[in-house]
């Protein structure tokens, strides 16, 4: 993975609630800093399915994706993202989970491509800062 410079294009950024988990606050927290910090920043809504985040992210044209996942699902919702992504030859994406995850399942989700874990107390500042250093040129 290349990695992103400060000059250029601004940076696209997927914001995707997968599942069935209805609270989306979080979520809108981090798109709209996302946004000030001067990302390109889409935002799926809520209760979408791996399909359609992959559809979204492919349509899209996006560098990264952060899904914020409150609802226990990651483990399963994941890897079904992950392989779709995969089949649609999308491999220089960076990949982030937010929300409620278990510190025991952070290891098994790096492990399926995930770049990184933010849970909560993460600060926006961290989010972005690692967005700037970590996503890929396009």
């Amino acid at each position: 993975m290349t990695v992103n410079s400060t000059v250029g294009k601004k940076i696209r950024v997927l914001v995707a609630k997968p599942g069935l988990d209805g609270h989306d606050r979080g979520a809108k927290v981090i798109a709209r800093a996302l946004r000030d910090a001067g990302f390109e920043v889409v935002y799926t809504g809520l209760h979408q399915t791996p399909e359609m985040v992959v559809n979204a992210a492919v349509e899209e044209d996006v560098q990264v994706i952060g899904l914020s996942i409150l609802s226990g699902a990651h483990n399963a919702l994941v890897p079904e993202i992950m392989d779709g992504l995969k089949k649609e030859g999308l491999n220089d994406v960076l990949f982030l989970v937010g929300g409620i995850i278990p510190e025991e399942d952070i290891p098994h989700l790096k492990s399926q491509g995930v770049h990184m874990v933010f849970t909560p107390g993460a600060s926006l500042q961290e989010v972005v800062d690692y967005i700037r250093s970590n996503a890929p040129q396009r």
